[in-house]
């Protein structure tokens, strides 16, 4: 017997309320995730080259970037690579508006600049990352020998223990917050600063942290001058501070 009109229109009708009571538990459901997994404190841990903000835009992006369920399930068992100067980083979820960051930055003991590019390695001499303009807070680093530079392999030089000077230099630099443009590193092992025109002599390793103690307060005095700063022979210990400066020629 052929269904009436009356029962087919009440099992459409059926229907359709079965359909929006579903769409209706979905979307609560979903505001209801999206409002209790939702960000509001974030903790960033590690990261000197970054600001939190910037550490903040590369994880947390996209529609759902702020919602931690979504990240959990985003970075699970995960790290985030491929940053420049990062190593890496971990989530961790520490409460459904709560997040922490921890950022694992590259050791950049310098610089030097190749075929128009700079490229930075680290305490081994290995190139771990390039960029065409350089960054401000790395030194350049001049006077080393090599023919060639490739990614992630060590620059070809014949003294690898150079490496470790400049590590233990570059290191000192930014302890005292020391700027400087380049770092010459003679073949006989002497070291040089250079402050625009104005050049400091530091000699070899030898009492390298006492001649970056003093150096930080004479930094101003060389603003637009022309010249070197003789600090080869400084000590704290000696008689007089051997620290001279002899002006460029006119």
């Amino acid at each position: 017997m052929p269904m009436s009109n009356s029962r087919r229109g009440k099992r459409h009708r059926t229907r359709l309320l079965v359909l929006a009571i579903i769409v209706m538990l979905l979307l609560g459901g979903f505001l209801y995730c999206y409002s209790y997994f939702k960000v509001t404190k974030v903790h960033v841990k590690g990261s000197i080259r970054y600001s939190k903000d910037e550490i903040k835009d590369m994880v947390m992006s996209g529609p759902f970037g702020d919602n931690s369920l979504y990240l959990r399930a985003k970075y699970a068992g995960k790290n985030v690579e491929g940053i420049p100067f990062i190593e890496n980083m971990e989530i961790k979820i520490d409460s459904p508006t709560e997040v922490t960051i921890r950022v694992y930055e590259k050791s950049i003991a310098g610089c030097v600049h190749y075929l128009g590019r700079y490229m930075y390695f680290d305490k081994d001499g290995i190139i771990v990352e390039t960029t065409l303009e350089k960054e401000e807070d790395i030194p350049n680093i001049l006077g080393l020998d090599f023919d060639h530079c490739i990614m992630y392999e060590a620059l070809p030089v014949k003294n690898k223990e150079v490496f470790k000077s400049i590590l233990s230099l570059t290191q000192l630099l930014g302890k005292y917050e020391i700027r400087c443009d380049n770092i010459l590193f003679s073949k006989d092992g002497n070291i040089t600063l250079y402050f625009g025109k104005a050049r400091v002599m530091l000699g070899k390793m030898d009492n390298i942290d006492e001649k970056m103690i003093k150096l930080q307060y004479i930094i101003p005095e060389l603003d637009g001058r022309s010249g070197v700063l003789h600090m080869e022979n400084y000590s704290e210990d000696s008689e007089k501070d051997y620290i001279t400066f002899e002006k460029d020629a006119s």
